[in-house]
């Protein structure tokens, strides 16, 4: 950590805020107290998480996060096992076949992983302890922060269950709080995926991505809390409850049935995934025929194969995502060599998916085009679901268990995905600082 990375960061914090106060509804209203609140316990996490200051309370809190980190590699370890008795070869991981055999069955065995915590009612007692922290830290109402700290864990369809019986009461404002949320973090089922696409096989490096995916999830919590606040701040005080209960939802009959209906719900996360993902290849790859077709006509495709060393062949789309979203990229701390490479990532995580960016993540860090330090940046930056598709996914799924809340969930669509956004690139500058 130097003196130039921490005024990056304030800098691009400061910027972020800035951006999101733009977008607010209600100016005069925003509670800058809770906003302040929110940063600080961001930062607090994230020097207990990221910057190693040896300090014996946050050496026993590390100690802990690897604890969970080191059991995360262990079932990784257990599902290759898995896949190459099911598959051979074909599910060597960093092989032709690797993705589809791998790191796709990977998202099926921690949902089901997930839905056996849930049954043993392990993982309510985490985020009961992560939903009093927020509650008592930055004053939200039980819903607000139980939904928040599900977001950590669980999906941003499924984290609402949690809060199930509170939906049809909450505020406007608790609603987009909610929906920022399940934007700014990731779920559990494609937590195991994303360490296997970054760390391949190799038991170190799945723990070093694995420690940093688990604090980019946590600490974008509070940033997302600090972003819905800012957009739409709460007016209708005298409606919250500050009760923080969760609610006994069915798991499963016993620890079989659990296991089989989490299953379950992984191969159709996992089906889900592949088919867009190949939907997204095909409609890049049409895309991009065109563009190069334009590049052409216009000699575009020379000047921007010359101005970028050969990184970019001409007029793409990764091309236009990277020009596009490069003064973010700086923003959050990216080394200028690495900005437009780093702003392809964002704006394909934005535009298309987090887990495209990802596997595009995991081919640049293989090949060795980015920086460590760019590397670890833009992990923080594509660990969140904000993008286009999952304003359907949460009208949808959350529209399903409160429909006298599905025209307040279409309105804030939009809103939540920059709430969810601007909490993932606040998080990366976070990152950028300690780094």
């Amino acid at each position: 950590m130097d003196v130039i990375s921490i005024l990056r960061g304030v800098l691009g914090i400061v910027a972020l805020i800035g951006i999101t106060y733009l977008f607010s509804t209600n100016r005069k209203a925003i509670d800058w107290g809770l906003v302040v609140k929110g940063l600080a316990l961001q930062l607090l996490l994230a020097v207990i998480l990221i910057n190693p200051i040896d300090f014996v309370v946050f050496d026993w809190i590390r100690m802990i996060f690897r604890g969970v980190v080191d059991f995360f590699v262990l079932m990784i370890g257990a599902m290759e096992e898995s896949a190459v008795f099911m598959f051979g070869d074909l599910a060597k991981p960093g092989g032709p076949f690797g993705f589809a055999f791998f790191v796709l069955p990977t998202i099926l065995f921690f949902s089901a992983l997930s839905s056996l915590l849930y049954y043993l009612g392990i993982l309510q007692k985490v985020v009961y302890g992560f939903a009093w922290l927020m509650s008592k830290t930055m004053k939200l109402s039980g819903a607000e922060s139980l939904a928040a700290a599900a977001n950590v864990f669980i999906g941003q369809t499924e984290a609402p269950l949690v809060v199930k019986p509170y939906l049809e009461r909450m505020t406007r404002s608790e609603i987009l709080c909610l929906m920022t949320g399940g934007m700014a973090t990731i779920a559990g089922g494609v937590f195991g995926a994303y360490m296997g696409i970054l760390g391949g096989s190799d038991p170190e490096s799945l723990r070093y991505f694995g420690m940093h995916l688990l604090t980019a999830s946590i600490i974008s919590a509070p940033a997302a809390i600090v972003a819905a606040k800012i957009l739409f701040p709460e007016t209708e005080r005298e409606k919250i409850d500050k009760n923080i209960n969760i609610p006994r939802e069915e798991a499963g009959d016993n620890i079989l049935d659990a296991i089989v209906r989490g299953t379950t719900d992984g191969l159709k996360l996992a089906v889900n995934v592949g088919a867009m993902l190949l939907a997204f290849t095909a409609f890049i790859f049409l895309f991009n025929k065109i563009f190069m077709y334009i590049g052409d006509l216009t000699n575009l495709n020379d000047l921007i194969t010359e101005r970028s060393g050969g990184v970019y062949k001409g007029l793409t789309l990764q091309y236009i995502f990277g020009i596009l979203f490069s003064p973010i990229a700086w923003l959050i701390g990216v080394a200028p060599q690495d900005m437009v490479a780093v702003g392809q990532l964002l704006g394909e995580k934005t535009i298309l998916n987090e887990f495209f960016a990802y596997v595009t993540l995991g081919e640049m860090k293989t090949a060795g085009s980015l920086s460590p330090k760019s590397v670890l940046i833009a992990t923080y930056a594509l660990c969140g679901f904000a993008n286009f598709a999952s304003i359907g996914i949460q009208i949808g799924g959350i529209g399903a268990i409160a429909p006298g809340q599905r025209s307040t969930l279409s309105r804030f669509g939009i809103q939540a995905l920059i709430g969810g956004t601007i909490a993932c690139f606040l998080t990366a500058a976070i990152a950028g600082m300690m780094a």
